[in-house]
């Protein structure tokens, strides 16, 4: 032999034996600190153990020394401590399932002049553990629209494998179990399947749990409208009416009114408030829900309720009878009652009464008197409703004739015939007082008002007489004033149909115009040393005497 080794035997022989790989490595497990024995290619450890895997290989002589790494399928991080002196490297870990089925490799690796030389030994790891990672999916999606199909899939990871899923679902805060297997499905889905719904995954080693909200989503329905506190409230009250549906997503609310036969948009929100009503408010309020799925109405009646009132229109008249009128409004619809000389009256062979109703809230009673009333009655018309009561009260006075044969009929004839002679006698005093004034020089003129020249409080007109001053000529001591008399008559041109006036009807009213020029101070030195006018009226106005203010309907039997 040559070269730069030289060994010296003691024996006589020596063997070489020359290998063409090196011998492999030895891979050994063991569990909380107990050594496996019996060892198969796939090991079983439960999670949570403590896992101790070795591996040791031959010392050879070899230079440089061979070395020991680890390495897994799949890939992992692993922790490893070696002891190179005596080739042996161990891998200790807590056991999670995140090692299940990982395959752990020991590599030996001899360094030789010209390449490496490698040897390797493997174990199969198998972790059992409880469920992981469960979780619940919706098919389609988690909303679904009212009465379409949905199924929920519950899923988990677990070794051995999820012997079995049960379904629950929170009812009056207690989970109530429906069903097992791994899926849930409603063919029909309706408002009552919404809510959370919890997917419980078990083995032999635990159970975990997963849950999920399913959304039914629909139109609104059950729509209601109230009236707080009540739909029929007194006039000048406060209400609000309230609005409230079932929808899924939440609805917007719109309030209107009819109008005309259309419908007036009032405002939004879930509620509509009078803070002090009036008779102007009654009628039918509607309210909308709309969401994306769809709309729905809903409609109060607000009835704002007042006492009776008594139009002012009620009347009387005479012919052969006596017929008198009276119409009420009120809420709830009034009733009528009839009161002669404080007594109520009913129907009777001297008495008919009859009843029309003009609208809900409006009644109108007539009342048709036959027998002969010689003296002074009371007619009173009194309206009630639950609200309050109201009343009206008509004189009726009847006046004897002392003649023989009387008749109203002359009566009118007379009155007609008294009024066109005082016309007659009036125009034609009118115009010799003209004439007069035009044979004097008088260049005042005097100017007859056609028509009603003003209208008292109750709408009686009265006629009037306008003077045209000269605005040459002003009165003088030496040159006196031209006085223009006139009579005025005051005629109610608007009397009401079929009512008739008696003889204290025929009144005469009186009034003096007086005339003053152009000169302010001496008209006003006069008006001083005038005397007053009645009831202290001013120099121009003309005085009108005021009818009584209760209704008198005077008769002639």
């Amino acid at each position: 032999m040559s070269g730069d080794l030289k060994y010296t035997y003691k024996q006589n022989f020596s063997t070489i034996k020359v290998i063409e790989s090196p011998p492999k490595p030895r891979v050994q497990l063991s569990v909380e600190q107990k050594e496996v024995q019996g060892q198969e290619e796939v090991l079983e450890v439960l999670e949570g153990s403590s896992v101790s895997l070795r591996c040791s290989a031959e010392t050879l002589c070899s230079s440089p020394p061979p070395t020991l790494t680890w390495s897994s399928t799949p890939r992992i991080p692993l922790s490893e401590s070696s002891r190179l002196q005596e080739l042996i490297s161990d891998l200790n870990f807590t056991a999670t399932h995140r090692e299940h089925g990982v395959t752990f490799i020991c590599t030996i690796t001899y360094q030789l002049q010209d390449k490496n030389k490698t040897e390797q030994d493997s174990i199969a790891l198998h972790v059992q553990y409880s469920p992981k990672n469960t979780t619940v999916s919706v098919i389609p999606s988690s909303s679904v629209l009212e009465d379409s199909s949905v199924t929920l899939i519950c899923s988990s990871d677990a070794n051995p494998a999820v012997l079995n899923y049960t379904w629950s679902r929170e009812s009056e805060g207690q989970l109530k179990q429906l069903q097992t297997g791994d899926t849930l499905t409603f063919n029909r889905t309706d408002p009552t399947h919404r809510g959370w719904y919890h997917c419980t995954a078990q083995n032999q080693h635990g159970s975990q749990n997963s849950s999920v909200m399913l959304d039914i989503q629909y139109a609104p329905k059950n729509m209601s409208a109230l009236a707080i506190p009540s739909s029929s409230v007194l006039e000048g009250s406060s209400v609000t009416l309230i609005c409230s549906s079932d929808a899924n997503p939440a609805v917007n609310y719109t309030w209107s009114r009819e109008s005309e036969g259309q419908m007036k948009q009032l405002q939004t929100g879930d509620t509509l408030t009078f803070n002090r009503t009036d008779p102007t408010h009654r009628g039918w309020y509607h309210c909308t829900a709309q969401n994306q799925h769809g709309s729905h109405n809903s409609s109060v009646m607000l009835d704002i309720q007042y006492f009776p009132q008594i139009s002012t229109s009620s009347s009387c008249s005479r012919t052969n009878v006596t017929v008198c009128f009276c119409e009420a409004d009120g809420n709830p619809s009034p009733e009528l009652e009839w009161h002669l000389s404080g007594r109520p009256v009913t129907n009777s062979s001297n008495t008919f009464i009859s009843e029309e109703r003009l609208s809900s809230t409006v009644l109108r009673s007539s009342i048709t008197l036959h027998q002969s009333l010689t003296n002074t009655s009371t007619l009173q018309c009194v309206s009630r409703n639950t609200r309050g009561t109201a009343s009206y009260l008509f004189h009726l006075v009847f006046i004897t004739g002392n003649a023989p044969g009387f008749n109203v009929y002359f009566l009118l004839v007379g009155i007609a015939v008294g009024t066109v002679f005082m016309a007659i006698l009036w125009v034609t005093t009118l115009l010799y007082k003209w004439f007069c004034g035009a044979q004097r020089g008088d260049k005042a003129g005097l100017i007859q008002t056609d028509g009603a020249d003003s209208v008292d409080s109750r709408g009686e007109p009265f006629y009037a007489n306008k003077v045209m001053m000269s605005p040459v000529e002003d009165p003088t001591l030496n040159h006196p004033e031209t006085l223009h008399y006139s009579t005025i008559s005051f005629i109610n041109t608007n009397l009401e149909s079929n009512n008739i006036r008696g003889i204290s009807s025929l009144t005469t009213d009186y009034a003096v115009v007086r005339y003053f020029g152009q000169n302010v101070e001496d008209g006003e030195e006069k008006s001083r040393k005038l005397s007053s006018m009645p009831h202290g009226e001013d120099i121009y106005q003309v005085p009108h005497k005021a009818a009584a203010e209760a209704r008198q309907v005077q008769m002639w039997t």
